[in-house]
């Protein structure tokens, strides 16, 4: 019984291990939180792939809101530009969230590594 407390102690250390870092990320680049969190769900958690996107979002959003407000105060705020692509993260947000629930676990995974696989490149070479 107590390695079975001590094992479920490491898991939850280790989820908000991984949701600081999911923060720091977010709060730091303003976004980028969810290529750390949806991996720690799927190995720590052992959530389902569409579960494991589906809590990065909620848990993300209070974060960017939070991380939305300092940068507000910190610097120069374009409220138009921020609406303009508001609108068109609402829209894909709609989009995605439907794709995700009628996409195979796969096609996911697959998507997913690609869009971290473009990332890194990117941060590598431009």
């Amino acid at each position: 019984m107590q390695t079975k407390n001590m094992h479920k102690t490491t898991k939850t250390l280790l989820l908000i291990g991984a949701g600081a870092v999911t923060g720091l990320a977010n709060g730091f680049f303003g976004g980028g939180g969810g290529m750390i969190i949806v991996p720690a769900l799927l190995l720590i958690a052992k959530q389902s792939v569409k579960s494991s996107h589906a809590t990065a979002l909620l848990v993300i959003l209070p974060v960017s809101i939070v991380s939305g407000l300092f940068y507000i105060n910190l610097s120069g705020f374009d409220w138009g530009l921020t609406l303009n692509v508001g609108l068109g993260v609402l829209a894909g947000g709609v989009i995605g969230s439907f794709l995700l629930k009628n996409i195979s676990n796969r096609i996911i995974t697959l998507l997913f590594t690609a869009v971290m696989a473009a990332a890194g490149i990117k941060l590598l070479f431009f």
